[in-house]
């Protein structure tokens, strides 16, 4: 079974993609052979500044590799070191359907939030489709919201099968049954969009400062609170926490007497203790960038040989050869 999954460098990541796809990402390294990349070339349809799209890209390396990405059991690469991908993407456009690529959400909810409208943001789906086809993937572990992507996916790759015989294997996407939901310091979803993120990895200052700032209501500390499940910080306390000691605070809350100051503090401690290992592996991965490099570099040539390995057989199927 072969595993994919990519992630942008588009900023620091945060507790909403260590839960909602860093680590069911690494779980799933144990289960069949996977392939992750580092989505610099999408990240062009949002982020125009070259210098910090390669401190990102760096930083996303880092950051997987600190939290228990494995190089040795999966395919670790950037993007854009596999440029059979470009071209692939050149041949699946002309199979998809403009109405296809209208329906499609992402589109509408990145312009709608003021994202300028780009032939590259909305063709986004055909090199999503490129990324996930190429390496003849069996599954792609996804989120309820990202289910449309692989949808389309398998519908241009059919289209394709379809005009040129039978070329590509058809994903199935894997559905998490509980995708964690983590909400931002505002009480939406956390997100670099909303400014709104508590980031994996910081200055401790700043970071206890973003944890103090979650939004809270007006209510006295001696007030029960009923609806104490609802409380921000609540919520992110029982990702980082023992579910013992976040059942305990969850408890004084709702019975009234525990101030939402005390919580944060609590908070902010499990929080920081929760990544103390891979902060620690991090500082030592930032000290041997060679390594880091060598590991990106190793990953890109497994996924090269795999891409060129299906583009032949597109390029043979199509008459290009």
């Amino acid at each position: 079974m072969r595993i994919l999954s990519g992630i942008q460098p588009s900023g620091a990541l945060h507790l909403g993609n260590y839960f909602g796809m860093m680590r069911p990402a690494i779980e799933l390294q144990e289960k069949g052979e996977a392939y992750y990349f580092i989505a610099d070339y999408h990240s062009m349809t949002s982020l125009f500044d070259p210098v910090e799209r390669r401190k990102n890209t760096l930083d996303v390396a880092l950051d997987f590799l600190a939290c228990g990405l494995d190089p040795k059991r999966a395919v670790f690469f950037k993007q854009s070191d596999v440029p059979e991908v470009t071209e692939l993407t050149w041949l699946l456009s002309t199979v998809t359907p403009m109405g296809l690529l209208e329906r499609a959400h992402s589109y509408k909810d990145k312009t709608a939030k003021g994202i300028a409208a780009s032939h590259g943001l909305f063709a986004y789906p055909v090199l999503m489709a490129a990324d996930i086809l190429i390496y003849d993937s069996n599954v792609v572990p996804v989120g309820q919201d990202q289910k449309q992507h692989v949808e389309m996916t398998r519908d241009i790759a059919i289209k394709f099968n379809e005009q040129y015989g039978e070329t590509f294997v058809i994903p199935e996407p894997q559905i998490r049954d509980s995708v964690a939901k983590v909400p931002g310091i505002d009480g939406e979803k956390m997100s670099k969009s909303y400014g709104n993120t508590i980031e994996i990895f910081g200055d401790e200052k700043a970071l206890r400062k973003k944890v103090m700032a979650i939004k809270m209501d007006s209510r006295p500390p001696a007030e029960p609170k009923p609806d104490a499940e609802q409380n921000l910080a609540i919520q992110i306390l029982k990702l980082v926490a023992p579910p013992e000691v976040a059942k305990d605070f969850e408890d004084r809350l709702r019975l009234g007497g525990l101030g939402y100051g005390d919580l944060k503090k609590a908070l902010f401690e499990h929080y920081w203790n929760y990544f103390a290992e891979a902060r620690k592996k991090r500082a030592e991965l930032l000290a041997n960038l060679d390594y880091v490099h060598g590991v990106l570099r190793d990953g890109a040539a497994k996924a090269r040989a795999k891409a060129r390995e299906v583009l032949d057989r597109a390029r043979k199927a199509s008459g290009l050869e």
